[in-house]
């Protein structure tokens, strides 16, 4: 019985998430090459209605691009996750420090977007040249906006414009050298 016991503890650690320090809105926002405003449309890949997961899905979802706060990007994406009929807020205040519930079940990431629903996406890029949201465990990634002038998304245009001076500044000072 011991045995067991120790066996399922040490499944269940190894695939659990854990973090040495707290997500931190400033380092995501500093690590993030291309922030989007972009709508949930459609599978561009469907789910195996036999097989969910809480690490990377193999359905992808096309995003419209709405608007785009940083970086380039085309005006669709395709990202991997599943669409859901249900909203999964921020229950938190904003700025967020932590995923929205969805990313709270095992895989530091929320991997389901409301199919119409516009979305905040903080991206950078894969080995293979795709877009991820996948980069910064149990941050606010990717999270579901309540409207065009969202707290968080209002939040996140003003903050992206404050530091765009100032990783303009940097860039330039370190050409320099």
């Amino acid at each position: 019985m011991l045995l067991v016991f120790l066996l399922l503890g040490t499944f269940t650690k190894a695939y659990s998430c854990s973090l040495l320090e707290s997500p931190s809105t400033a380092t995501m926002m500093a690590g993030a090459k291309v922030i989007v405003r972009a709508k949930a449309l459609e599978y561009a890949a469907r789910p195996d209605p036999n097989m969910r997961t809480t690490g990377v899905p193999a359905a992808k979802i096309r995003f419209q691009v709405i608007e785009t706060i940083r970086g380039p990007v085309p005006s669709d994406l395709v990202l991997p996750g599943y669409l859901s009929d249900t909203d999964d807020f921020n229950d938190q205040p904003s700025p967020y420090n932590f995923v929205r519930p969805g990313g709270r079940q095992g895989s530091c990431f929320a991997n389901t977007y409301r199919s119409g629903a516009q979305f905040l996406l903080f991206l950078v890029k894969t080995k293979t040249g795709e877009f991820t949201v996948d980069w910064y465990p149990l941050g606010p990634v990717n999270e579901q906006l309540h409207a065009g002038d969202d707290p968080w998304l209002r939040w996140v245009r003003e903050e992206a414009h404050r530091t765009k001076g100032v990783s303009d500044a940097a860039s330039k000072g370190s050409a320099k050298k």
